[in-house]
């Protein structure tokens, strides 16, 4: 629904700001007010060609802005995603077009700078105008599926052509698959089986490139640490070592005897042998130290060695170990290049090869299997699309006989309308059914059915609009956009103005319809009324909008009736229009 609309500097008007509410809203006021002015700037925000003219004299820029109430629709949601939009239900989504004097425009959707088109596109879900000098929805015969499927309640039968038409595709899209992975697979068929021999012969195992370049680099590195340990025992000196120390060992100990030897005996020459061990002897002394040291030498130097055999032992792999992994890993990595893939993909690989294979040798039975299903497919959809078909007839003449109903009572009683459906060719037949479906129309006995335009006048064309309108709106559940309609009563008066307003009126119960009208008929059955108005302000010539109230609304209703002169009479007429717009 429309909330709101505010103008700025668009032709006459200079500053408005209007809300909008649900119902009939009626515009009226003396030819010239401007009052295509406000349908121009609303059209401005919906994405209309722009023109510099449209800009008020000596303003910089024109901005119109308008306030919907975001869609729930599915679809419309999904296509303001595509075009980089986040919306979300529930929020409000502002229109905003800026038009500058140099005759360039600008584009926004809540604020986010878009395409004119983009706008556009979006804006036809929202609002229909139908008037003098276009009628923008119904003339599109892209929506008369829509339209049509709506009013027959055929959203499940719809539902069920495109989920066949899917399933159908689906089916194709299989058989096409097989067809030319068939194909491909027998000219290939002696190169894969060459090449799944040598991978079969090879054996890849997955992440055996990881495992395989660790034990490369792990035995790399225990052969270097044994060469670096060898170094260390022969540094050492191994046995030549410990038989050195031990050399050494026993030529202290003797030195040792013969130092306490030599004390005893200077002892006994001075007659003090009784009082003297010699072993506390400071030469005796350090000759026992150093046999001690030497002693532990030896066990620590016997000690290294163990340590340095028992790490040998533990890095010790077996012999040729390293050579095996890396020609494991080059064959792989040979393999891998041969067949112009990462060695992690050679099981995989090896899988899909093996899959192909089976694939020329099940071949024929897969392909009958998928034509099988295709046929399947492609029955289901025949019956959902007859069935949708046949509805559509139902539909269509039951619209027919609706908008008949309609045509009479708006002038329009010589001309007839149809629901036209065509049948598509076979390859054309898609998720929306099998025919196209035309609104068309005979303005004259006589006259062929063309298409909607060929309305003699914009003011027919208008009320057959809101023929059509009427009758697709006895579906209450049909969904309608805001509808405007611009002075769709030109040129008639009495029964058929007093026609016209009953089927606005109706139109937007439950809705919301804007509608620009000289007729008092008309404006009568409006839930809001607003007054347009042309004056001067500081010299210049402003169109203003007015919000009537029920005492203005009489007067107005009255001016209308009555001309430039309001007498007591058009007032009292007025106020029985209003109370009793039936009469």
């Amino acid at each position: 629904m429309l909330t709101a609309l505010s103008i700025r500097d668009i032709v006459l008007v200079d500053r408005l700001d209007l809300e909008v509410g649900s119902g009939l809203t009626v515009l009226t006021g003396e030819t010239g007010a401007g009052k295509s002015i406000i349908l121009d700037a609303l059209g401005l925000a919906l994405g209309a060609r722009s023109d510099a003219g449209l800009v008020r004299a000596g303003a910089a820029q024109a901005v119109a802005t308008a306030t919907f109430d975001t869609p729930t629709d599915l679809d419309w949601l999904a296509e303001a995603r595509e075009k980089g939009l986040e919306i979300e239900p529930g929020e409000e989504l502002i229109l905003r077009r800026v038009l500058g004097a140099d005759g360039r425009s600008r584009a926004f959707i809540n604020d986010q700078a878009v395409g004119v088109n983009a706008l556009r596109s979006l804006a036809q879900a929202l609002v229909e105008v139908h008037g003098q000098h276009e009628t923008v929805g119904l003339l599109d015969a892209r929506t008369h599926p829509g339209a049509l499927d709506g009013y027959g309640g055929l959203h499940e039968d719809v539902a069920a052509v495109a989920r066949a038409h899917d399933a159908r595709r689906e089916a194709q899209q299989r058989l096409d698959t097989l067809r030319a992975e068939a194909s491909s697979a027998a000219a290939r068929a002696e190169e894969l089986t060459l090449a799944l021999e040598e991978l079969d012969a090879l054996d890849p195992r997955a992440g055996e490139e990881a495992e395989l370049a660790g034990e490369r680099a792990l035995l790399g590195a225990a052969e270097k640490a044994l060469a670096d340990l060898s170094e260390a025992r022969d540094s050492l000196g191994g046995d030549k070592l410990s038989q050195r120390l031990s050399a050494a060992l026993r030529a202290v100990e003797h030195a040792r005897g013969r130092a306490l030897q030599a004390v005893r005996l200077e002892a006994e020459n001075a007659g003090t042998a009784s009082e003297v061990s010699g072993h506390d002897h400071p030469v005796v002394l350090r000759l026992a130290a150093a046999a001690e040291a030497i002693d532990r030498t030896l066990v620590e130097a016997m000690e290294a060695v163990a340590q340095l055999d028992q790490a040998a032992d533990a890095l010790d792999v077996e012999p040729g170990r390293l050579d095996k992994a890396e020609e494991r890993l080059f064959a792989l990595r040979a393999a891998a290049r041969k067949l112009n893939c990462t060695v992690e993909d050679l099981p995989r690989l090896r899988v899909r090869m093996r899959e192909q294979l089976r694939l020329i040798e099940d071949g024929a039975e897969a392909l009958t299997a998928a034509e099988r299903t295709l046929t399947a497919a492609g029955a289901a959809y025949d019956v959902a699309a007859a069935t949708l078909s046949s509805r559509r007839a139902e539909a269509g003449d039951r619209l027919a006989q609706a908008v008949a109903g309609e045509l009479g009572p708006l002038k329009l009683d010589r001309a007839r309308f149809r629901v036209a459906l065509e049948p598509l060719p076979e390859d054309r037949r898609g998720a929306r059914g099998a025919e196209t479906v035309r609104f068309e129309i005979s303005t004259n006995p006589g006259q062929p059915f063309g298409p909607l335009d060929t309305v003699a006048s914009g003011g027919e064309l208008a009320r057959f609009a809101l023929a059509m309108k009427a009758a697709l709106a006895a579906r209450p559940e049909q969904a309608q956009p805001v509808m405007i309609f611009d002075e769709v009563d030109q040129g008639v008066g009495g029964a058929v103005a007093e026609a016209v307003g009953r089927r606005l009126q109706r139109l937007a119960s439950g809705g919301q319809v804007l509608v620009v009208t000289h007729s008092p008929q008309v404006a009568a059955r409006g839930h809001t009324h607003w007054k347009v108005r042309k004056g001067d302000r500081d010299g210049a010539t402003i169109t203003t909008v007015e919000v009537l109230d029920a005492a203005q609304r009489d007067e107005e209703i009255a001016r209308m009736l009555s001309g430039a002169v309001v007498t007591d009479e058009a007032r009292a007429a007025a106020r029985a229009l209003i109370e009793h717009p039936d009469r």
